[in-house]
């Protein structure tokens, strides 16, 4: 028996098209509303979290000195391994049709920015950087802030979501992308962990 890969994974497309079609539409318009309409676009802008990035770096970089210039390292890292295994070899492996590209399901939604980008859909970069950033600080940096280090994954959350709402990827695009993310953040969390140090504002 031959075991041909192409055929598998384009059926395995199509059994899960349906219903991602049918969960980005309700996303994109029955749960919508003119606040989502207005605020979310700006959510997937690097820009606007600027200042949280800054925000980060300057209490990290006060308050643990050389550990904080090795956790902004780290912050690097992680970002560059998300890209790579995202965009440089998952997209370039498995081409999937954006929903704003495809002929017929672009017609069923509604836009919200400049444009389309052509690489493939799978899996959503943005979920892939943002939730692997989200499982470094929360690792790096909840035994400084505590409970509040869960808020790092709403933060990637909003954008992952963001993603689908304006109709550049799918729901399993985001899915798939937030689990590959967390994987890269777990590790490179735990890494720095480990050979840097826990982080502590205990003198």
């Amino acid at each position: 028996m031959i075991f041909d890969s192409g055929t598998c994974f384009l059926t395995f497309w199509k059994l899960i098209q349906p219903a991602d079609s049918w969960l980005i539409k309700h996303i994109n318009q029955n749960w919508g509303n003119n606040f989502f309409d207005t605020v979310l676009p700006y959510m997937r802008e690097t820009l606007f979290w600027i200042p949280l990035y800054l925000f980060l770096l300057l209490f990290v970089a006060f308050n643990f000195k050389v550990k904080g210039w090795w956790w902004f390292l780290g912050i690097v890292v992680t970002a560059a391994l998300a890209d790579v295994f995202s965009s440089q070899i998952i997209k370039q492996t498995i081409m999937r049709t954006r929903p704003c590209q495809d002929p017929e399901l672009s017609q069923q939604l509604r836009f919200f920015i400049k444009y389309c980008p052509r690489s493939s859909s799978f899996t959503s970069s943005h979920a892939t950087s943002h939730f692997a950033q989200a499982m470094f600080f929360f690792l790096t940096l909840r035994p400084v802030i505590g409970k509040f280090a869960w808020i790092f994954f709403f933060w990637a959350f909003i954008i992952g979501y963001t993603q689908i709402y304006v109709g550049v990827h799918y729901p399993f695009d985001v899915f798939c992308g937030s689990l590959l993310g967390c994987g890269i953040g777990y590790f490179t969390g735990k890494m720095f962990n480990r050979q840097i140090g826990t982080l502590s504002l205990d003198k």
